[in-house]
């Protein structure tokens, strides 16, 4: 049975997808204390990536910004894989974003907003969060965006 967060998505036309299977030795999310962290999430849907490539090259801002919001989807996943009910998040307490960027691009903050826009649309004030977002000269698989979430969740 879906929970608020969940039927937020569904009204934003989004599932849940399965969690993303690691590509190496780490899992998805660990939950410490009261707090979850994931591991960097790729866009990736059905276990392929849509785009490849730098940002500012190969891929537009504006395209990256919709992967970013595949990566939060993902991130969420995670974070429900460790916890079993979305609606257990209090508060996204950090966001950090990576852009794979070619070497004039400097927008870093708007791609990332794609996964800040969707934490926000989908838990409300309790997407509210801190953020980084950092360009990087390559990323896994070639990834043009990588998102990884803390959030703080209840008993």
């Amino acid at each position: 049975m879906a929970g608020r967060v969940e039927a937020k998505l569904a009204e934003l036309g989004l599932e849940l997808p399965q969690v993303v299977p690691p590509l190496a030795a780490y899992v998805p999310a660990v939950q410490a204390g009261e707090f979850v962290f994931t591991s960097g999430q790729l866009p990736m849907v059905d276990g392929k990536l849509a785009l490849t490539g730098k940002v500012g090259a190969e891929v537009t801002a504006e395209e990256a910004k919709a992967q970013a919001r595949i990566c939060a989807l993902n991130a969420l996943a995670a974070v429900k894989s460790v916890i079993g009910d979305l609606d257990r998040i209090e508060q996204v307490v950090k966001v950090v974003g990576f852009v794979a960027s070619a070497a004039d691009f400097t927008g870093q903050p708007g791609v990332v907003n794609g996964a800040s826009e969707l934490l926000g649309e989908a838990l409300g004030a309790a997407g509210v969060h801190a953020r980084s977002a950092v360009g990087v000269a390559v990323l896994p698989l070639d990834a043009p965006v990588e998102v990884e979430i803390q959030v703080r969740v209840s008993e």
